[in-house]
């Protein structure tokens, strides 16, 4: 969700190498393109809407009103929709932790999933709770619960991981954040995009009215950074290979 859309796109366009095309959802919306290939959404609606700049996370799901039910059942909030967008249906939620999230009816790009060459890099959750965040989550989406098409769900190194085909398409950790006043560790969604250069993507953010709010620095999957853009929407870039 973005407040201007050529502003937006030439920031991203700068920092990730991104081009873009129109959608068929409206105007105010473009996809954008790594290498020719689509890899997220900008949105130019945030003020109508009434929500901040920022990247939010969707979740792929057969049936839209299935899923807000079911995050009205469990405490949670759903924000937005689901609504009719393009060719499917869309909704914006808040898990119990606050976190915020998406979740999408409709067609999915045949192969596109997290970590591969043509999407986000990584998703992560930093929750008060990642045991807790998995039940849900799992209790929205069917996750573990072997049927087909789902995700299954692993514990390593004190972190949740859900699993698409074997690959792992979001993190879920938990601890230390509970009374954190700081806006950039409050539960959220984490978006990571690919970059060659996470260094040079660190210099343009700036050089583009952007912020870096931590690294570039060494991480287990590749050299990572945190940056901020011109309207405030928190994303990071990684150079681990796809």
């Amino acid at each position: 969700m973005a407040r201007d859309l050529d502003a937006t796109q030439d920031f991203y366009g700068s920092v990730l190498g991104w081009t873009y095309r129109g959608s068929s959802a409206g105007a105010d919306v473009s996809v954008a393109l790594a290498d020719g290939r689509p890899v997220a959404g900008i949105n130019a609606l945030a003020p109508s809407m009434g929500v901040p700049v920022a990247w939010t996370a969707y979740f792929s799901a057969p049936n839209a009103d299935i899923v807000a039910a079911r995050i009205r059942e469990r405490g949670a909030t759903v924000g937005v929709g689901p609504l009719a967008f393009g060719a499917g249906r869309a909704a914006l939620a808040s898990d119990p932790a606050g976190a915020v999230f998406g979740f999408w009816e409709g067609p999915v790009q045949a192969g596109w999933r997290v970590g591969a060459a043509n999407a986000p890099a990584a998703l992560e959750l930093h929750t008060r709770d990642a045991f807790a965040a998995a039940v849900f989550y799992g209790e929205l989406f069917d996750w573990a619960s072997g049927l087909p098409d789902t995700c299954t769900v692993s514990y390593e190194h004190e972190t949740v991981l859900v699993l698409a085909e074997g690959r792992t398409v979001a993190s879920l950790m938990g601890g230390g954040i509970e009374a954190a006043p700081d806006p950039q560790v409050r539960p959220r969604w984490h978006v990571f995009f690919w970059v060659s250069d996470v260094d040079a993507a660190a210099r343009a953010a700036v050089r583009g009215g952007g912020t870096v709010v931590s690294g570039p620095q060494d991480a287990r999957a590749g050299r990572a950074a945190s940056l901020r853009d011109p309207d405030g929407a928190l994303f990071a870039v990684t150079s681990g290979q796809a």
